[in-house]
């Protein structure tokens, strides 16, 4: 499988996968970038995490232009030909989808693993986490200690390039010679312009104090110190 993104907005991340002549996009917020890249191909299927604009505000104009089926959570249902939830498993380009309920930064917010990949949306950023809008802290760090339960060797592609400021967070709050690599790498990438993902597991299990917190409280004090950082 061929995975590759697109740009859209200042920081966001179109997912793409193709295989076997077929494409799948990952939470299309704008559909110009997404045509620009298909060219002369067909957009098969279309796969939302969450409800939010800059995720799903491409997803009418590729559906009907393309007739590209939709996955998505309970809240995209408007846009989805098939609405999955926790634990859900489904078969497309040949590979087997398991979903994940990642909620917090929506109720309703999934993340997909398909073999040894992860596209998590906004629930898991490298270094960071989604902000927790609906406030529900519990469900959100319930979330991300499923996703820090995968192997390690997880690839993470999140939907932002939000790396070096979550980075200069994480440094903020803990101190280790695996951030400091791993920040240096970041700075030195985004210099160039240059993608800094995807992350794995194994990395996030070292430099993200949303993985490295002790508890809930703890959680809840990392998310509410990033929120005003």
């Amino acid at each position: 499988m061929f995975i590759n993104y697109i740009k859209a907005f200042n920081d966001n991340y179109i997912w793409v996968m193709e295989k076997n002549g077929k494409v799948l996009v990952v939470d299309p917020g704008d559909a110009g970038p997404v045509i620009d890249y298909l060219k002369d191909k067909n957009l098969d299927y279309i796969l939302l995490t969450h409800k939010h604009m800059d995720h799903v505000g491409g997803v009418k104009e590729l559906k009907n232009k393309y007739g590209a089926k939709v996955y998505g959570p309970l809240e995209t249902k408007e846009y989805n030909d098939i609405t999955l939830k926790d634990g859900d498993e489904f078969e497309i380009l040949g590979e087997i989808f398991k979903v994940i309920l990642t909620g917090g930064h929506t109720d309703d917010h999934i993340s997909y693993l398909v073999e040894d990949k992860l596209f998590c949306g906004d629930a898991l950023f490298l270094a960071g986490c989604g902000r927790v809008f609906t406030k529900d802290y519990k469900k959100a760090y319930e979330g991300l200690n499923k996703l820090k339960d995968l192997d390690e060797d997880t690839n993470v592609y999140p939907a932002h390039e939000y790396s070096l400021a979550n980075l200069e967070f994480a440094r903020s709050v803990i101190s280790n010679e695996d951030l400091d690599r791993e920040n240096d790498r970041v700075k030195k990438l985004r210099e160039e312009d240059k993608i800094t993902l995807p992350s794995t597991i194994g990395k996030e299990k070292k430099i993200n104090p949303f993985f490295l917190a002790r508890d809930l409280d703890e959680f809840i004090q990392f998310r509410n110190k990033k929120d005003n950082f």
